[in-house]
């Protein structure tokens, strides 16, 4: 692989911006100082710009097999990386699901082939394949979803047994979308009976409600303690719900973790009035007050990690009536633009992003030698140009789907370079996909 050196960088990592340069050999940090002199393939001056570790993304849908008229993991990961986004964990919910190892592996055999970022993909437990998921490698294996609610695909784990076995037996990281699914059929049933066809998204968060996510997460939690699993909530949107978590001590050593969506932190129920089906999401986006609450948590650390869970549908899906539209939006290439922007608002500071979307991450599911910019790591990072402004709009979307709920907004900062696992695989809006992206490994 060819030698790199970065040059002026203002380094982001573990709470300090410090001007350091780079040196990259072999895909690996070779050295981080104040000045290096080393000669090198390729020498990038990063004057003015921001070097950040690369995000690392525990929660997207790629779509692919089975459903890649919405997208590919080739599409959505060139989208990733041009967001700064250099890893991705991938969620089993596919066509066929993934709740065999022949099936994970499948998946991973397609990443090989065709993702520029770094990959992992999640083992799926069914009612019925406690066998082959306790055979899944923890080395290689980012965890186990469990969908404790119903969404995109037929995988609900609702049986009681199923559920007390997989907890109590399940080595890896088990990974949760907590919804109540009997609460949800009752309040689907109701507002169906109550309006009929004049059933609009704006009722999403009625059905989906925060008693159906409490139900569910306090469940899980309890489940959790019960066997000393590692558990880890996906998507948190209730304020109620984050008094399950506690920030007493640091996040290596905890064992129950959590997540907040950049589209909960985001959006609010006054948005359904304007995007409608756009932003219909599963745990649906929830109130003013929730959204609050999610950032006090996030910033007091009883929400360990940010990410996306990007999840592509067509526009003439999208497009369809209420309770026939699909669950879902595309967020990997703007998920960092989201959180510039609170940080230009003063909500955030970069050191608190990368430690919400790099190293949390790579702690919470133990990554090997990645979410950190330290010498012996991958060389996953991105530059970051904070003075540059742009506004989303359809020729600079990525998606495969073509959209965005963000269409129109002005954007503040640009990721100018993603280099993953040492490869240059994108600068200055040009991808260059001769090398892929590695499979995640962990600790």
């Amino acid at each position: 692989m060819k030698t790199i050196l970065i040059k002026n960088a203002t380094v982001v990592n573990r709470g300090e911006m410090l001007e350091r340069d780079i040196y990259i050999r072999n895909g690996m940090i070779e050295k981080i100082d104040t000045s290096i002199s080393k000669s090198a393939d390729i020498t990038l001056d990063a004057e003015g710009k921001y070097a950040l570790p690369g995000i690392i993304d525990d929660q997207v849908h790629f779509r692919e097999p089975g459903l890649t008229h919405k997208g590919t993991i080739y599409s959505e990961a060139k989208a990733a990386v041009a967001g700064g986004i250099t890893s991705f964990m991938e969620m089993p919910n596919t066509s066929p699901p993934a709740v065999t190892q022949r099936l994970l592996e499948d998946k991973y055999e397609i990443a090989a082939a065709r993702s520029l970022a770094n990959y992992s993909f999640f083992m799926g437990a069914a009612n019925d394949n406690l066998e082959e998921v306790l055979r899944t490698d923890p080395r290689t294996v980012c965890g186990v979803k469990v969908f404790m609610g119903s969404s995109t695909g037929a995988m609900l784990v609702d049986n009681a047994k199923t559920l007390e076995n997989l907890f109590a037996q399940c080595p890896l990281l088990i990974a949760t979308h907590c919804e109540s699914e009997e609460i949800v059929r009752a309040n689907m049933a109701h507002y169906q009976a109550l309006l009929g066809d004049r059933l609009t998204a704006a009722y999403h968060p009625l059905i989906r409600s925060r008693e159906a996510c409490y139900a569910s997460s306090s469940s899980a939690v309890e489940l959790a303690k019960k066997h000393g699993t590692r558990l880890h909530i996906l998507h948190i949107s209730t304020k109620e719900e984050l008094d399950l978590f506690n920030n007493d001590r640091p996040l290596r050593e905890k064992k129950i973790t959590s997540e907040a969506c950049v589209h909960h932190l985001f959006f609010d129920d006054g948005d359904y009035a304007r995007l409608g089906n756009l932003i219909k999401c599963n745990p649906a986006i929830k109130t003013q007050e929730d959204k609050n609450a999610l950032w006090d948590a996030v910033l007091d650390d009883r929400l360990d990690v940010i990410a996306t869970d990007h999840a592509p549908h067509t526009w003439e899906e999208k497009e369809r009536p209420y309770a026939q539209a699909p669950s879902g939006l595309p967020l990997v290439q703007h998920a960092l633009n989201i959180m510039l922007d609170f940080y230009d608002k003063g909500r955030i500071t970069l050191p608190r992003i990368v430690e919400k979307m790099c190293h949390a991450p790579a702690e919470c599911f133990r990554v090997d030698r990645r979410g950190y910019l330290e010498e012996g790591y991958w060389a996953d990072l991105f530059l970051l140009d904070l003075k540059a402004e742009w506004r989303v709009g359809e020729d600079n979307i990525l998606y495969q789907c073509g959209w965005s709920p963000l269409e129109g907004m002005k954007m503040k900062g640009k990721v100018a370079t993603t280099i993953v696992s040492g490869h240059v695989a994108y600068q200055d809006g040009v991808f260059y996909e001769e090398v892929k992206g590695r499979r995640l490994l962990f600790k």
